[in-house]
């Protein structure tokens, strides 16, 4: 694709036909199960949430009541948390919840005042199961003979409006095929709701949910009111429901019969009206949905009520649904026309992680929550999964990640006193984070294998401050936004050097900076073998982490103006003596290494870690299906992980996924490890070290190695790209996605396209490609955002393109390709030859074009720059 074509419509582009894990049929950009399969309908109403990135509702049967796991009409927002308190063994055991908020979706039909129709009381003559990609729209088509021998089609979709934060629509066509009579539509909004999803959280406290009041705006309106038990947080929800009979090609509103039920906790409607054989009607639900967290409201369930009476009808709201999804796949579509199923999950991981992070989330106080809003696992919690979400948002939708970020800062007070309480300084955030970012790790973890509750000493991952560091600075690198940095991020990043600066000792022996009592993110690995504390030493990624904050902070501190840099020195207390401190760190944090077994160094996941025991891996997977989470196998046995040389994730190996080649070279040589940055081959090495050590028990494990390989391994890199890809809709897992969808692999999986295939970095105000496998991404388009400059990035014909927009531009960008870096205006772009590797082309190269590149009389490269007009799309501002 050159830099004048435009944007496709993805409408257009799919894999039709194409058989998908789980049992999904593609037909364009709508993914199709056919059939009710009651075990496979948790993970089907997970992958079909519609959502906005302010609330989000599983895709669930609105004429079943919640069963888990069979049926579960979750619908979560952005900050609905509320804390509980259960008894175990005697023992007070606090946990905060992402609360499971007021079904809207209820609708029911019942004919001839019987039982209300449901899957398992008629007997199914056909029934799909359908998602919209392009427009986050799930529906469904339900043929049915009911036990008198009627039969009806039903015909259902839905979605959450992404052009209104507040607003929801279902609708239904209904038609009588071989019968007459009345039916009654039954609309409701269900407050007996409770958290009781997951099944291993069944013995915590699940009831959140305290009812207000129900109340009726006019004839048409119902609505609901209540309150979290413990937070206090209001939520109304109103619903406005219509019939209409199909009248020549035109609807007609009729008015039916409508009877009114309400108690403290639950309000309906009943509609009834007449149905003649082969007639069809028409149900819709317009639904409004408030908390007490929005601005510019009186009261939820006024706000509820007045919101949901100007609603236009179903196909106006859609209409504005699907022109808001418009605007974000002009932005953030990719093409990858070469791999027709990649490029389809591809788009499907970009519609869910919009559908938890758009532009309405950023005007909200929401984190990223590591498994969406569609479930409840991980109970809604906030770890440090944006640290594989934020380089998808920063370079299409930085406004976003700028929004997100913020909820870290809001809770900076929070993290200051926690450091405080455990006697460091700065600020300590914690490893799982909720409503006020107070640690919201569990104590204790059931085993689902063994039905023990375990010790849980995974607040110890200090290294989610590294992340949180790290996501700051890379927003910064993508967007140059000087203003973010004064007056927000930078005091988070200065807190957080201090907290690091505070928890490190020096050991007087060998001179360097150790850090003791935390765990990486292996996870698997608590403690010592034998010891009552939790923590381990020196973990490798961690202490690298914080060479290089201890570099970076300094940087920081200069590109502030002078005033502002002043004025944060005073406020927060930073001496010249903890700057000289920051210093000595850059150079002498210690980074274990050992050797492997022909006598080369690796890097040590942490400090004694070479001395644990080898585990039998052949011998477990022989005797278990999947391995994927070994602690929970060998604590069921009475064995604990902590004597093994594993590892649940990628731990160590997380330095060559989160920094590149010369940038790592340069944190460890300034440490003076030169042994090992200057050697070629320690990422290889390590890599394969751990990986056979590794189960992959995360899917972000899948993300990393995969980018790390693809220098290194690219056939390996691809097939592991190709699981992470397909994990989510998959299941690989077996039964956790249907828990909530993970937001770390669906968005780490459109990373991999662009830093690890595209080898897209941000250092020092140029965008740098070093692109790798592009043999098997010929075609690939994406449009980035850089610094306010909006690119088109193409891969053809052997050949790497970078064209600079000039619909939407801001300024020059730097663009480095290569070893050359070029400044591109508006209308410009720069094209270079890639090597039969993917590689940037060094000298000559004969495969390109010669209008692309020409070599020059000495036989050296000259890229072609060139200057236009161009009516490409991809404004991502």
């Amino acid at each position: 694709m050159t830099a004048t074509d435009t944007v496709p419509d993805p409408t257009t582009a799919g894999s039709d036909g194409t058989v998908l894990p789980g049992g999904a049929v593609a037909d364009g950009l709508t993914l199709t199960w056919t059939g009710f399969e009651p075990d496979d309908e948790g993970l089907r109403e997970a992958l079909t949430s519609t959502g906005n990135g302010y609330f989000c509702t599983r895709g669930a049967a609105e004429w079943e009541d919640t069963d888990a796991p069979k049926h579960y009409a979750g619908t979560y927002a952005h900050g609905a948390y509320n804390r509980e308190t259960t008894i175990l063994g005697g023992r007070p055991v606090l946990n905060e919840d992402l609360v499971n908020l007021p079904n809207w979706l209820v609708l029911k039909l019942r004919i001839e005042g019987e039982e209300a129709v449901r899957l398992d009381n008629v007997e199914v003559l056909d029934y799909r199961h359908s998602y919209d990609i392009r427009s986050a729209t799930a529906s469904r088509e339900f043929r049915f003979r009911d036990r008198a021998g009627r039969e009806t089609t039903l015909r259902s979709r839905r979605f959450v409006s992404m052009a209104h934060s507040h607003q929801a629509a279902m609708e239904w066509t209904l038609t009588a095929e071989n019968w007459s009579g009345r039916i009654g539509i039954v609309s409701a909004i269900d407050g007996r709701v409770d958290n009781t999803m997951v099944a291993r959280y069944r013995d915590l406290e699940g009831r959140h949910l305290d009812p207000v009041t129900p109340r009726t705006f006019g004839p048409e309106i119902i609505a609901l009111k209540v309150r979290t038990r413990q937070s206090n947080l209001y939520v109304s929800e109103a619903a406005r429901t219509r019939i209409y009979r199909a009248r020549g090609r035109g609807w007609e509103r009729i008015e039916p019969a409508r009877t009114l039920h309400q108690m403290n906790d639950y309000i309906q409607q009943v509609l009834d009206l007449d149905l003649t054989e082969g007639e069809t009607v028409r149900v819709e639900k317009i639904v409004s949905f408030f908390t007490s967290h929005d601005n510019a409201i009186t009261e939820t369930l006024t706000a509820a009520g007045r919101h949901v009476e100007r609603y236009p009808d179903f196909a106006g709201c859609l209409a504005e649904h699907v022109d808001a999804w418009d605007e974000y796949w002009d932005v953030a579509d990719l093409e990858v026309p070469a791999e027709p199923r990649i490029q389809l999950l591809l788009r499907f991981h970009m519609a869910h992680v919009l559908q938890v992070c758009s532009r309405h989330t950023a005007r909200h106080d929401a984190g990223v929550p590591a498994r969406g809003l569609n479930g409840e696992a991980y109970r809604g919690h906030v770890f440090w999964d944006e640290l594989y979400v934020y380089p998808f948002l920063n370079y299409r939708l930085p406004e976003i990640t700028r929004g997100l970020l913020m909820y870290r800062y809001r809770r900076l007070a929070e993290a200051r006193a926690a450091a405080a309480e455990a006697g460091y300084r700065g600020a300590m955030f914690p490893w799982q984070s909720g409503s006020d970012g107070t640690e919201e790790t569990q104590v204790v973890h059931l085993n689902p294998l063994s039905g023990q509750w375990d010790p849980d000493h995974s607040h110890n991952q200090r290294h989610v401050n590294a992340a949180i560091f790290y996501n700051v600075w890379q927003y910064y690198q993508a967007t140059d936004d000087l203003e973010f940095l004064r007056d927000y991020g930078a005091e988070l990043m200065l807190e957080i050097a201090r907290f690091w600066a505070s928890i490190a000792h020096k050991d007087p022996d060998s001179g360097r900076y150790e850090i003791h009592g935390v765990m990486g993110p292996d996870e698997f690995h608590e403690r010592y073998p034998g010891a009552e504390a939790g923590g381990l030493r020196n973990n490798a990624y961690t202490n690298v982490m914080v060479a290089w904050i201890a570099a970076t902070a300094p940087k920081v501190l200069a590109l502030l103006p002078k005033s502002r840099r002043r004025a944060l020195r005073s406020r927060l207390g930073i001496t010249d003596d903890e700057i000289a401190r920051w210093s000595e760190m850059a150079t002498s944090m210690d980074v274990p290494i050992h050797r492997d077994d022909s006598g080369h160094p690796v890097i040590t996941q942490f400090e004694g870690y070479e001395s644990l025991a080898e585990l039998d891996w052949d011998g477990y997977r022989a005797r278990h299906k999947n391995i994927q989470r070994m602690d929970r196998i060998l604590k069921a046995e009475g064995d604990d992980p902590d004597h093994y040389k594993l590892a649940k994730q990628a731990d160590a190996v997380m330095l060559f996924f989160l920094f590149t080649q010369d940038e790592l070279r340069e944190i460890l040589s300034r440490l003076g490890y030169d042994e090992i940055a200057s050697d070629d081959d320690l990422a290889r090495r390590t890599v394969a070290y751990y990986d056979r050590r590794t189960s992959h028990g995360s899917t972000l494990s899948l993300v990393a190695h995969a980018a790390v390989l693809a220098g290194i391994d690219p056939e390996s890199s691809w097939e592991r790209f190709l699981v992470a890809v397909e994990s989510d809709i998959g299941d690989v897992q077996g039964g956790t996605t249907k828990e909530g969808i993970h937001m770390g692999v669906m968005s780490g999986t459109l990373d991999l396209l662009q830093r690890a295939y595209l080898g897209a970095s941000a250092r020092d105000g140029v965008l740098h490609f070093a692109p790798r496998l592009t043999l098997r991404l010929d075609g690939l388009a994406l449009s980035l955002v850089f610094q306010g400059t909006s690119l088109r990035v193409s891969v053809a014909d052997g050949a790497l393109t970078v064209a600079v927009q000039s619909e939407g531009f801001s300024h020059p960008v730097r663009i480095g390709l290569g070893d050359e870096v070029r400044e591109l205006g508006a209308g410009q772009e720069w094209t270079v030859s890639l090597d039969r590797e993917g590689r940037v082309a060094s000298s000559t190269a004969p495969a390109a074009t010669p209008a692309a590149v020409e070599a020059s009389a000495d036989g050296t490269l000259q890229s072609s720059t060139t200057s236009g007009a161009h009516d490409d799309g991809g404004n991502g501002a």
